[in-house]
């Protein structure tokens, strides 16, 4: 496991596009700034599904593409990408019968991991539960 890496998960990257007031809260908003400017880049992993849900939860809010690209190609130059292949699927079947996460859920959880991440920032899941022994949910917004 490599200490202080993180995997971000979609919502993080959504409340700190979306402006407070217009699309979401500005708590949440305010929070997920601080956090993705907060951590380095170099330690910070996606996954293309993230790159995926965050381009169709743009687009139910009524981005133009070109401007979730333009957001899409910002969030890919500082932080490494993972594919999604059969182990990461495999994996995820693994933790969804384990954990009883949803299958979307358990792909991100399997992404963490196969990335070799410590911590993976998200609100889908129970804060502060630890998987496999080495990867750690945190709700940044039930630690602020």
């Amino acid at each position: 496991m490599r200490d202080n890496s993180f995997f971000i998960d979609t919502n993080i990257f959504v409340y700190a596009l979306l402006e407070p007031d217009n699309y979401t809260d500005n708590h949440k908003h305010c929070i997920s700034t601080k956090l993705l400017n907060g951590i380095y880049a170099s330690n910070v992993y996606v996954s293309v599904q993230v790159l995926n849900e965050f381009y169709n939860v743009l687009l139910r809010y009524g981005f133009s593409d070109r401007r979730i690209q333009t957001k899409l190609e910002q969030i890919v130059d500082v932080v490494q990408i993972t594919s999604l292949d059969l182990n990461v699927v495999k994996k995820c079947w693994f933790i969804k019968m384990r954990y009883k996460f949803s299958y979307w859920d358990s792909l991100i959880v399997a992404s963490a991991l196969e990335s070799d991440c410590s911590i993976l920032y998200t609100e889908d899941m129970q804060n502060e539960q630890i998987i496999d022994g080495r990867l750690k949910i945190v709700n940044p917004f039930e630690n602020d």
